[in-house]
């Protein structure tokens, strides 16, 4: 009993001793938890952390039987470390980007050294001659824009069925990008990437041929005050973003470019060149934001087939897909979304097309660095399979 009393009162010290002693920062919510810079002024370094709690519910509806049992499951969609600063000089950044969750890291193989994929981004940025920037290493390619908005700034619980189906997500090389004034308000934006074209984490090597991306992007209105989903400033003027992302992928070996399953056979992989086109467009007036996205995916031979000719069952997800969303923030930052999405892909023997609805209503309490989202999706599929109801609750905090 005296052990435990003296070891209570030598914990509550302590504890009084560390509340005494702490450290107050000038930093603010959402800002990053460490923001400091040298003394001459030779680096700087920003601190932040991310996490998504993530409730899911889905049910399958037949014609016969109607809405099945449901299947429910909560997880850590996302967990994130980040850092980013400058080095040396403020036109020499850099952004360091780690995955800590189960969804960010899963993938593990081969390629990748049969290490978890816990890298995400880094990359360094070189603003080397006026508006021109140079980036090196690993992070997103120019693609198409729901996927190079963070997903911390969305408007929804997640990206849609577009993204998943035919993003070219992220990989090594390097990146070009400009700016350029048109004439008043008018911007342009460019963008040239040269990258391995096997994804992120690969240790392998090039195992095919590389990727070469392109993106021009017009701003007719001017730039954004914010460019992240939902229209928080309420911009008093129309803003629009129209962007065009042409993406080709020589003798991938990969069945959505530089991601999905390897293609292999007896020899080897599979190789056939991929090329991806997108077109998209956000705009965003006085509380009501919009966005729309185009993708197409085709492939020189959209299914894998041995030296012999013989197929092995392995296809290039080709095909079309079409996102359309609105939403409106009312007062109290709380916003309604509504989307539809549909996808339609050509690499099997019966075309398979695929249509979503969403329902989405999110309350930001500190904009998109705390808030809470949540969802309600139908799926309309076609070959005689099951249509399918989702819901998600989703908490997201970042610091």
């Amino acid at each position: 009993m005296k052990i435990t009393t003296g070891l209570m009162l030598t914990l509550g010290l302590l504890m009084t001793k560390h509340v005494q002693g702490q450290d107050f920062t000038e930093n603010k919510f959402g800002k990053g938890l460490v923001n400091v810079v040298a003394k001459d002024s030779s680096y700087s370094a920003n601190f932040a952390i991310r996490m998504q709690s993530l409730f899911i519910s889905n049910w399958d509806i037949s014609e016969d039987e109607g809405l099945g049992e449901g299947e429910t499951n909560f997880l850590i969609r996302r967990a994130r470390l980040k850092f980013q600063g400058f080095a040396y000089t403020p036109k020499l950044k850099y952004k360091l980007e780690l995955g800590l969750s189960n969804r960010d890291i899963s993938g593990a193989s081969v390629y990748t050294g049969n290490t978890d994929r816990i890298l995400l981004d880094a990359v360094v940025k070189w603003n080397f001659h006026e508006n021109f920037e140079l980036w090196a290493g690993q992070t997103k390619l120019p693609g198409n824009r729901e996927r190079i908005i963070s997903s911390g700034s969305l408007e929804t619980v997640d990206r849609s069925l577009l993204n998943s189906r035919f993003n070219i997500d992220r990989d090594l090389g390097l990146q070009l990008h400009h700016e350029t004034n048109l004439g008043g308000n008018f911007i342009m934006r460019e963008a040239l990437s040269v990258a391995q074209g096997e994804g992120r984490n690969v240790t392998t090597g090039n195992l095919g041929g590389y990727q070469y991306t392109a993106r021009l992007e017009f701003l007719p209105f001017g730039d954004f005050e914010d460019y992240s989903g939902a229209d928080f400033v309420r911009e008093n003027k129309p803003k629009l973003a129209v962007g065009v992302s042409y993406d080709y992928n020589d003798n991938a070996v990969r069945t959505r470019s530089n991601s999905g399953s390897y293609m292999i056979i007896d020899n080897g992989f599979f190789e056939t060149d991929i090329t991806t086109f997108f077109v998209d467009a956000i705009f965003k007036y006085d509380g009501f934001s919009a966005l729309g996205e185009y993708a197409h995916r085709d492939a020189e031979n959209v299914f894998a087939m041995e030296p012999d000719g013989s197929l092995t069952g392995a296809a290039v997800n080709a095909g079309t897909g079409l996102n359309l969303q609105a939403g409106y923030l009312f007062p109290g930052n709380v916003q309604l979304l509504g989307r539809y999405t549909n996808i339609d892909l050509d690499n099997s023997v019966t075309q398979e097309v695929e249509q979503q609805y969403t329902l989405g209503l999110s309350k930001y309490i500190v904009k998109h660095k705390l808030k809470i989202q949540t969802d309600l999706s139908y799926t309309d599929m076609n070959l005689g399979l099951d249509d399918g109801l989702m819901y998600r609750l989703q908490f997201e905090l970042h610091l």
